[in-house]
């Protein structure tokens, strides 16, 4: 399975959000959208970084409430590990489990065209296995 086949069954809309948001802003956005990421973009929706609970939670821990007040663009993970459409979801999963990342956006060229969460990786890998054992079921009870 690729990684377009996730995003045709998820959908393909990504939340972003530009550089000079605070991080008590982005915390609204990722409580609005109830998501664990959003990509950073700048003005023309290019992919700058992004930033997610875990960025939030060590800002947090680093410098107490006055993270809040803090634009993304100071505490966003910078190296974004993005991958392609024809990417395989197996392939996928082991750069998020080696990487131990959460999400990964997806590019054509440079433009933003999705974002995989692990969970959606999980649940179309185990859409494939049940598919595949309703298959064996089906020839050995044939």
């Amino acid at each position: 399975m690729l990684v377009t086949q996730v995003l045709r069954s998820k959908g393909s809309d990504v939340v972003t959000v530009g550089p000079a948001t605070t991080v008590r802003e982005l915390l609204a956005v990722l409580a609005e959208h109830r998501i664990g990421a959003v990509v950073v973009v700048d003005d023309a929706g290019g992919v700058l970084g992004i930033m997610s609970e875990r960025d939030v939670v060590r800002s947090l821990h680093h410098d107490g409430e006055a993270a809040l007040e803090r634009p993304v663009e100071t505490l966003m993970t910078r190296a974004v590990v993005a991958c392609a459409r024809d990417t395989s979801v197996e392939e996928l999963m082991a750069t998020m489990t080696q990487r131990r990342i959460r999400h990964v956006p997806v590019l054509d060229g440079d433009a933003l065209v999705g974002i995989v969460s692990i969970g959606d990786a999980v649940k179309c890998r185990i859409g494939e296995l049940e598919s595949e054992r309703d298959g064996f079921v089906a020839y050995i009870g044939g």
